[in-house]
């Protein structure tokens, strides 16, 4: 898990968003609501009272951030038409999960239930496993 990794592939998503030409993409204001939601929550979730214990500080800020990017991602899957904005955006999906769940670990947090990856936020099963979803699931880990 290269953090440094992870941050060039969130850099060049939101490069490759941005200059999409708007002609082969939805308008942007859906994006631009749905990132601006992820960015609140992920800021208010990161918001926390220190508790003294480093470990576990530095885990339930890092915890909303990587959720912040799969937020991100999901809304770039749902607005972008861009081949290789899509294949970034879930691969930064499952990556982030994975770091979720390294976070964890490290910390003797239980992991969540396995799930399929996110690819589209929860507007109806049928479209997070329709055509173009992502195959990849939390078990892959």
């Amino acid at each position: 898990m290269d953090r440094r990794g992870n941050a060039l592939r969130l850099t060049l998503l939101a490069a490759l968003v941005l200059a999409t030409p708007l002609a082969a993409s939805t308008p942007s204001d859906g994006f631009m609501a749905e990132n601006d939601a992820a960015m609140a929550r992920m800021h208010a979730a990161m918001n926390i009272r220190p508790t003294g214990d480093v470990d576990r500080d530095f885990v339930e800020m890092m915890i909303p951030h990587h959720q912040g990017g799969i937020d991100m991602a999901v809304a770039a899957l749902r607005h972008s038409r861009n081949p290789q904005v899509r294949r970034l955006a879930q691969e930064i999906i499952v990556e982030q999960q994975q770091e979720i769940a390294a976070l964890r670990l490290a910390v003797g947090d239980p992991l969540p239930p396995s799930g399929p990856v996110p690819t589209l936020p929860a507007a109806g099963p049928a479209m997070a496993s329709g055509p173009g979803a992502a195959s990849h699931t939390h078990g892959d880990q």
